[in-house]
């Protein structure tokens, strides 16, 4: 008998501890969203945005949708998708949230993420927005709510930074507002910066980054390397002497600000011409064409100091008819008889071509 009441109680035990490892290797339990309650969101009550550039910081656009259920204890997020296209063939995530069914996205981030679509700056343009809710990873939960439409109107982000010579080897001694002549950027690097042109030997040289401030500011630091100066409070750095130690002439000058690098090499300036003078013309003006001005302190370089420019393009036309264009905006290479310079947003630029190198660099002064 003490047998059999002993072999029961095994088993009973077993079976216990079945049911537990059992329940412990189980599938995980599913959920499933409630099809009673699809996630809505609401339309806005304004057809139009206006993207203010000059506020970032202000709410720029608020989205409003209902909770979805998915009928657990759960916190569910949200994700509010832009696409260029009614069937969002290249969606990208502009904004999300955790357990709550409203966000408000500032000028600055919905500017963003209208340009991340590919909207043109300046320009009316079309958003197609949704929402999709889900529980954590679990894309296969995922509810995806109607879709609604507005305009926008995006500002444009000048994200590039431009410097200026400054100090007696350049044109404009040592005051930081005095026509100074700017650097050329790399249109497929812009951390690198060139000039090319007549500079005075024996004389110190710096860069600032704005004219009329003496910081942001690079001098020298060891031989080939630049010190930056980031505000007026910083010590002030040394001049590149490597211009000092060289004869009046012609050189190339080039900085690298990520690496904070920079070289100065001798140009052979010899053979080229010397044009009469030089119009800068295309539909990208308003006018249609303006003359352009010989930077005195060099005859090889040429300066308009503000001009309206608006979507279209740009070539540089010589005294002798002979046409210098290049195919990047802002700034880049030209060459002799090819292409057109684009210009892709309206505003007052400041322009400065180096008919040497074929340099170029347009400034907007405004964005």
């Amino acid at each position: 008998m003490k047998t059999l009441k002993y072999f029961k109680y095994l088993i009973v035990v077993s079976l216990f501890f079945g049911l537990v490892v059992s329940s412990c290797d189980g599938p995980d339990p599913e959920f499933f969203a409630d099809p009673s309650s699809p996630i809505t969101l609401e339309e806005l009550d304004i057809n139009l945005i206006v993207i203010d550039g000059a506020n970032p910081t202000n709410p720029g656009v608020t989205f409003n949708w209902n909770d979805t259920n998915f009928n657990q204890a759960v916190v569910e997020g949200y994700s509010v998708e832009f696409s260029a296209s009614a069937d969002f063939t290249n969606p990208i995530e502009a904004t999300g949230s955790n357990g709550v069914s409203t966000v408000t996205m500032s000028m600055s981030q919905l500017n963003s993420a209208v340009g991340s679509i590919g909207l043109d700056p300046l320009q009316v343009g079309t958003v197609y927005a949704r929402v999709i809710s889900s529980l954590g990873v679990q894309d296969e939960l995922a509810a995806i709510s109607n879709v609604i439409s507005f305009d926008v109107v995006p500002f444009f982000n000048y994200v590039f930074r431009d410097f200026y010579l400054v100090g007696p080897a350049s044109s404009a001694g040592w005051e930081n507002n005095n026509n100074n002549p700017p650097m050329y950027r790399d249109p497929s690097n812009s951390n690198v910066f060139s000039y090319t042109g007549f500079f005075n030997g024996g004389q110190p040289l710096k860069v600032i980054e704005t004219r009329g401030q003496w910081a942001p500011q690079y001098g020298e630091g060891s031989e080939g390397q630049l010190i930056f100066r980031p505000t007026e409070d910083d010590d002030d750095p040394a001049p590149i002497n490597d211009i000092e130690a060289l004869s009046d002439g012609y050189y190339r000058f080039e900085m690298n600000i990520s690496t904070l690098e920079f070289t100065i090499e001798s140009f052979n300036e010899a053979g080229s011409t010397l044009y009469d003078s030089m119009t800068l013309q295309g539909n990208g003006l308003e006018g249609g064409s303006v003359q352009m001005t010989s930077f005195s302190f060099d005859p090889h370089i040429w300066f308009i100091s503000n001009v309206t420019l608006v979507p279209g393009e740009l070539q540089f036309v010589t005294n002798t008819d002979i046409i210098w264009a290049g195919d990047t905006e802002f700034s880049g290479v030209a060459t002799e008889g090819s292409g057109s310079i684009p210009v892709i947003v309206e505003d007052e630029y400041e322009v400065w071509f180096n008919d040497l190198t074929g340099d170029y660099i347009m400034i907007p002064l405004n964005l």
